[in-house]
């Protein structure tokens, strides 16, 4: 067996890791207080998947080697491109998202898919600031407000303010700035008295997701986990017995 994706926001469902076992994937839901109970093994390239059936390769890069890492064009782009794909013609949202507590970024997606984005992302709050025609032109946009303010937030960031509210004074100083067609306040059912701890672990208690951090239960302490960094590991059905650092509040 080997954890070969996840899914965040998987439509109406809750979110899930995709397991596979001799070329065929399930989806392990991850609903809150549903028992993941897997030993972590060696970590290879999680080779390629569609919908049901799984292609696996041994090579030691992970979660995907080269041959298997395929690259967004998108990613780094600063509205300078030709508009290589389809989905570029399609009219995109401009928008900015918070994280706990004073971390905002700038981004742009299309605009059908602004919530779902934002949700992915794990934003606390986030800011519609404008739609236009194409995604050359939002990126155009996106790369002048990015000169301020950053384009990507990095998960152990996002996990530091996972006890946290935003900082609601220095939100609303940054959307002064802008006239926001609408804004979103997000709720993923999740109260901490205390941050949950970084761990790479797939044994607990499910809590909840946010983005792509999975939240477990273990032995009283919290666990923080990108589920990014699951995929790859070859994995037995059964509980991990490997000591993890606790929370002070488990003792």
């Amino acid at each position: 067996m080997q954890v070969v994706g996840y899914e965040t926001t998987p439509g109406d469902g809750p979110a899930a890791l995709r397991v596979a076992t001799d070329g065929t994937v399930e989806r392990v839901e991850l609903t809150p207080g549903a028992e993941v109970t897997y030993a972590l093994g060696d970590r290879h390239c999680a080779g390629t998947t569609d919908d049901r059936a799984h292609e696996p390769c041994l090579n030691e890069k992970a979660p995907y080697c080269r041959e298997h890492t395929s690259v967004w064009p998108c990613a780094r782009c600063t509205g300078s491109c030709t508009m290589p794909l389809e989905t570029c013609h399609e009219e995109h949202a401009v928008y900015l998202a918070a994280f706990a507590p004073d971390v905002f970024k700038v981004g742009v997606t299309r605009s059908w898919r602004l919530d779902t984005r934002l949700r992915e992302q794990g934003a606390d709050r986030a800011a519609h600031l404008r739609t236009v025609e194409n995604g050359r032109k939002a990126r155009q946009i996106e790369a002048d407000i990015a000169e301020k303010l950053t384009d990507r937030v990095r998960v152990p960031t996002k996990i530091r303010g996972l006890n946290d509210g935003v900082d609601d004074a220095a939100w609303e100083e940054l959307l002064e700035e802008f006239d926001p067609i609408e804004t979103f306040d997000f709720d993923y059912g999740l109260d901490f008295d205390r941050r949950p701890v970084a761990e790479t672990m797939a044994t607990g208690t499910v809590l909840g997701t946010k983005g792509r951090v999975l939240l477990l239960e273990r032995r009283g302490t919290a666990y923080a986990v990108d589920m990014r960094d699951l995929v790859g590991h070859d994995v037995r059905e059964e509980a991990s017995e490997r000591d993890v650092q606790s929370s002070l509040g488990a003792f």
